[in-house]
């Protein structure tokens, strides 16, 4: 009985001591009393005073990594001094409550920006001396961690299907269509495996058109693309670039070629 009280009081403070937010025709009020404004443009928002001097602006980002990971962020930036822009994580008062909502939750409970007295200036710049820590998972590090080893690698795809990374050819693709393009997505299913070969025309692996899955020599095998829904929907289909981003990941000796070579043949009516 005793510690059923000390809940139901518990309880009871937390309730007593929130604060209720609402953002209605761009007038956001905290407990029945307005103390800032905001209006928008795209997935940008920018914060006000009741004088209609803006603030600092919210930028929400949502971008895929690598393969399936994607990152959901906002950029914060201070409209009296842009040289710096940070990017923070947001938090949203329920899963289906949508970016200008988020922004408002992010400003009043996760930054402390706004109070009842308004925008509180002090806190948004003790944020930008203090920069709080992104709350990464472990998967949306492991997916940074790709991304900057591929990047590093500067792989393009020409328009005969040569694999380039960094200026030198380091592979090829066979079993291209007759309309083809380094950036195109692969969309049509065949029961012909596009092939890829190193410089020295050594198999390195194939993607399975109707399986949308990379297998390589050495019989790994990790799936592109997997659709999802909602906010982070993705597309179903990769690119020939995407491809060799990956399958220089899944076998890291694809890549160690440094010296040029002749490439080996990549002609669409004889790939072979």
């Amino acid at each position: 009985m005793k510690k059923s009280i000390i809940i139901f009081f518990t309880v009871l403070g937390i309730l007593c001591n929130a604060q209720n937010f609402k953002t209605k025709r761009g007038i956001i009020s905290l407990d029945d009393v307005h103390v800032a404004k905001i209006s928008s443009k795209s997935s940008t928002y920018t914060f006000m005073d009741l004088n209609d001097t803006p603030i600092y602006t919210i930028e929400f980002i949502d971008k895929s990594i690598v393969d399936s990971v994607r990152d959901s962020y906002i950029k914060l930036n201070r409209v009296y001094n842009r040289e710096k822009t940070i990017e923070l994580d947001y938090i949203s008062p329920s899963a289906f409550s949508g970016e200008e909502k988020s922004a408002v939750y992010t400003s009043i409970k996760g930054l402390k920006i706004i109070d009842n007295k308004g925008i509180n200036i002090k806190s948004l710049d003790e944020i930008f001396q203090n920069i709080p820590k992104r709350k990464l998972d472990a998967k949306t590090k492991d997916a940074y961690t790709t991304r900057s080893k591929i990047d590093k690698m500067n792989i393009e795809v020409n328009k005969v299907g040569e694999i380039i990374s960094n200026g030198v050819p380091v592979g090829y693709f066979t079993n291209l269509p007759v309309s083809f393009g380094s950036e195109d997505t692969i969309e049509d299913k065949s029961f012909v495996d596009i092939e890829i070969y190193d410089a020295k025309s050594k198999y390195i692996g194939r993607y399975i058109t109707t399986t949308k899955q990379l297998k390589t020599a050495g019989g790994k095998t990790f799936t592109i693309y997997r659709e999802m829904s909602g906010r982070a929907s993705l597309l179903k289909f990769p690119t020939y670039k995407a491809i060799a981003e990956r399958l220089a990941i899944m076998d890291p000796n694809f890549i160690k070629i440094q010296d040029k070579v002749t490439v080996g043949p990549v002609s669409k009516e004889n790939p072979n």
